[in-house]
């Protein structure tokens, strides 16, 4: 495997990147986003509301994932972040989710934040489940039946907190 880089995500890093986002929200596995939605909503939501949106790229420059940092909450909870995870089809199996999950907590740590907790893990997606744990996290909570999967039905999701 390459090394892999971590940049502030620009808009043209975010075009590139879009046909992974697309594919992700329309698959409806791991997302409760519309998947109707268009890239500029898309650009709004995963780069310019949170605090720091990041590109992974491989050395030739393509993009194999990205991820979002922000507050988890406002006011007395701002001391919690919150990410996203998104990673390219072509880059699974490679270490990338577990980079960006890294590089994050570094970043959260850098920002001030004293934890980090994933609101909505849905528990079908147990590579990221299982990734999650081997990097400290612990899940917190299960809301029952919370995700409409499109080939299991109703389907948990899984809080998960980390102290940083």
């Amino acid at each position: 495997m390459s090394a892999i880089t971590l940049t502030p995500m620009t808009r043209d890093d975010f075009n590139a990147f879009w046909p992974t986002f697309q594919a992700i929200v329309a698959a409806k596995e791991t997302y409760a986003i519309d998947p109707e939605i268009d890239v500029d909503a898309a650009y709004t939501l995963w780069c310019q509301m949170p605090a720091f949106t990041f590109a992974a790229k491989n050395a030739s420059g393509q993009i194999l994932g990205s991820y979002y940092l922000k507050a988890n909450a406002q006011g007395p909870g701002r001391h919690v972040s919150n990410c996203g995870y998104m990673v390219s089809d072509k880059a699974r199996g490679q270490g990338v989710a577990r980079t960006m999950c890294e590089h994050s907590q570094t970043i959260a740590r850098e920002a001030g934040f004293l934890a980090m907790q994933f609101n909505a893990v849905v528990s079908t997606n147990e590579v990221a489940v299982a990734l999650w744990q081997r990097l400290g996290f612990t899940i917190v909570g299960t809301v029952p039946q919370a995700f409409d999967h499109p080939s299991q039905g109703l389907v948990d999701i899984h809080v998960m907190h980390k102290a940083l």
